[in-house]
């Protein structure tokens, strides 16, 4: 595979295309951070409002990764994608054009759904790749698209220098942010007429109603009414934490919760309504169809930790070298960046272990351990560190954060064939819930740790190294779920993905490139 990898015909035209429309949709999807400044300086904004508008990027992103999920089990990575870029074009536009905070924070709520985007391709590159390289093939989508939130740390605060047509320490956010929209929604018409979702010769697998998730016992079905809960929790955590900064009262914040209730009832409803034959008895699955999702919940809970705890870094990440190391914006935002940047050969090498180690679970949980001693390490950063040597750790902690998550998403396609979309989407989400907690946790550490008074810059420095601390704590107690209850996938190193002996390996592997 690797000395096929330059190529761009096949397969890997597919992967090569997919991957881009991934770094389009997180070059949108964080196009904030590296600007964050110049907006707060321009609206005037509170530190907590700023932070706030960082939550309200990843907060619809939690239900979008569900909907999508269940959108590309029915009508196919190639229309769903296509949508979701030419989508992105009009948030960002509204973005560009508010004049106050309110704005903002509707503008970036609505954003914050491209960053779904990440579960479609999951679905295209399995559909493309056979199990025993599916590792390395998800690791080159992830880790290559993931760039595209390092992209923007690194190039924005340029553009948006070079777009201010001289005007001195100014960022021309506006034009930098309205552009990457239209872009993205160019870029999605052009992926549309050049990919398909499947090698000709092969089917693509459905459920028979992808209203909601497929489970094959009674108790995995209230397992998943449990788990859906943090998904619905999270999104009530928001709304009180856009409570928090006056941006409506107590009775709009209680219309949203029984709204969110309500939402969490429907979802339920609908998953009853797919596994209403199953719950009646009427239905049986043969041990051969079955799959046990509590290796979903464990890979949600590693998502989590590791592309949870990647999006809230991301997120604060130019702030905390611009306040630690007195670093001016576009400095800060470039070395920040060094972060993402790990993606382009993190999560490829944490799916290629994946791949040759032969044991997808071990790899699983070192990788985990290996990020939760990274974050507290990193929890000392502080004014008296040099600065070369806090760069080298930032990459590598970020290393083990993002291998982690090719790893996660090696054994994701492998769980469940026909709703692959699905339990990505499910996964894909926790990864958000976590985002949406250690952002808010982030943004009211300074208010907590100086008890309601004077936030100084040594309380900024200790709410840091708590927050680095708790994160470290948290994938170290998860690495343990994975190295004692997480299972070993049936066919992980496998030819042929489940359901397709029939194949051949030039139809599944190497169509032809006239249809192509």
């Amino acid at each position: 595979m690797l000395g096929e990898l330059l190529s761009f015909r096949g397969r890997y035209k597919i992967l090569h295309m997919t991957w881009f429309a991934f770094f389009l949709s997180f070059f949108v999807w964080f196009n904030l951070a590296p600007l964050a400044t110049q907006v707060k300086a321009d609206f005037g904004l509170e530190v907590s409002q700023i932070r706030t508008l960082a939550i309200c990027n990843v907060a619809l992103t939690v239900p979008a990764r569900i909907i999508i999920g269940m959108l590309l089990d029915r009508f196919g990575p190639r229309i769903t994608y296509t949508l979701l870029l030419v989508y992105a074009a009009i948030p960002c536009i509204a973005f560009a054009s508010a004049q106050n905070f309110t704005q903002l924070v509707i503008s970036r709520l609505a954003l914050s759904i491209v960053g779904a985007g990440f579960v479609i391709g999951i679905r295209m590159v399995a559909e493309w790749f056979p199990p025993k390289e599916i590792g390395l093939a998800e690791g080159i989508y992830g880790g290559w698209g993931n760039f595209g939130s390092a992209a923007a740390a690194f190039t924005l605060p340029t553009i948006g220098a070079f777009l201010a047509f001289g005007a001195a320490d100014t960022l021309n956010w506006r034009l930098c942010i309205a552009g990457s929209g239209i872009v993205a929604a160019l870029y999605g018409i052009l992926y549309f007429f050049n990919v398909q979702d499947h090698p000709p010769g092969k089917v693509y697998q459905k459920p028979k109603n992808a209203r909601g998730l497929e489970v094959t016992s009674v108790r995995d079905f209230w397992f998943l009414m449990l788990m859906n809960l943090p998904l619905t929790g999270i999104l009530m955590l928001l709304a009180w934490r856009l409570k928090k900064v006056n941006l409506y009262g107590d009775s709009t914040l209680f219309l949203v919760w029984v709204a969110l209730a309500g939402l969490y009832l429907f979802q339920a409803y609908n998953c009853w309504v797919v596994n209403k034959d199953l719950l009646s008895g009427k239905k049986k699955y043969e041990a051969k169809d079955r799959y046990n999702f509590s290796q979903v919940a464990i890979l949600e809970l590693t998502y989590i930790v590791n592309f949870g705890s990647e999006l809230a870094v991301v997120s604060m990440l130019p702030a905390f070298f611009e306040g630690t190391f007195t670093l001016n914006p576009a400095m800060a935002g470039m070395i920040a960046s060094s972060y993402a940047f790990m993606n382009l050969v993190s999560r490829p090498g944490g799916g290629l272990i994946s791949d040759k180690l032969g044991s997808r679970k071990i790899t699983m949980a070192v990788l985990t351990a290996g990020m939760g001693i990274g974050y507290m390490i990193f929890g000392t950063v502080g004014r008296g560190w040099w600065l070369p040597l806090a760069i080298l750790l930032v990459m590598a902690c970020s290393f083990f954060v993002q291998a982690g998550e090719g790893s996660t998403f090696a054994i994701v396609p492998l769980v469940k064939r026909r709703v692959t979309g699905q339990i990505a989407g499910n996964v894909g989400a926790y990864g958000n819930v976590g985002a949406v907690a250690y952002l808010t946790i982030f943004s009211l550490l300074p208010e907590w740790l100086s008890g309601g008074g004077e936030v100084t810059p040594a309380v900024i420095a200790q709410s840091n190294t708590v927050f680095f601390q708790m994160m470290g704590i948290a994938a170290l107690i998860v690495a343990f779920l994975c190295l004692f209850f997480l299972k070993e996938p049936e066919g992980s190193f496998a030819e042929h993905h489940e359901g397709e002996d029939d194949y051949s390996d030039e139809l599944v592997i190497e169509p032809r490139r006239a249809n192509l």
